[in-house]
């Protein structure tokens, strides 16, 4: 009798792990479900804001996780307040956010912040980059960064944008930046 039940219990065990990888593939194929908005902007299906877009970490501890609920496994930590990070996907109240390296997870919506920063070019092996007083490569040096220095970004015209942290204000071309995209404007 027992060897009966045995292979039935196979097939259960089977079933359910069948069924629990589909649910789990389909969880970011809806989280992706962004209908476009105007002009061709794809807008979340939870926000209503752009996705993807660049925010802010609020916290000082924030657990990035594999998927979008707390039964998945915690992927990393990050331990920084203001690191910028890109929202790709939004699922219920979890958003799957990237950094700068590339990195992925799902992050609870409450431990982002719509501040904006950025980084200071995190792919460059310069030594340091110029920070100008206005807007235009022929304007004054005001202070130089290293790469991988976060700012606080206060505007981008499109080309230049303007940042400030401790000790130094000015503008910086946009390209340079992590954390804006190409040709992006906001006040």
């Amino acid at each position: 009798m027992k060897s009966v039940f045995r292979p039935a219990a196979g097939l259960l065990a089977a079933a359910i792990s069948t069924l629990a990888m589909l649910s789990a593939a389909r969880v970011p194929a809806m989280a992706q479900a962004a209908h476009e908005g105007a002009a061709g902007v794809m807008i979340g299906p939870v926000s209503g804001l752009p996705v993807p877009r660049f925010v802010s970490l609020k916290a000082s501890k924030a657990y990035v996780r594999r998927g979008p609920t707390k039964d998945h496994p915690v992927a990393y930590i990050y331990r920084r307040a203001g690191e910028p990070v890109e929202i790709t996907a939004e699922y219920d109240n979890w958003r799957r956010i990237r950094d700068s390296e590339g990195a992925e997870g799902w992050v609870w919506h409450s431990l982002l912040s719509g501040r904006r920063t950025a980084l200071v070019a995190p792919w460059s092996k310069d030594a340091a980059l110029p920070i100008h007083v206005s807007a235009g490569g022929d304007s004054r040096t005001s202070a130089r960064l290293e790469p991988k220095v976060l700012v606080e970004v206060r505007r981008c015209d499109g080309s230049w944008c303007r940042v400030e942290g401790d000790g130094f204000d000015g503008w910086i071309e946009q390209e340079r930046l992590w954390g804006v995209y190409p040709g992006e404007r906001f006040d």
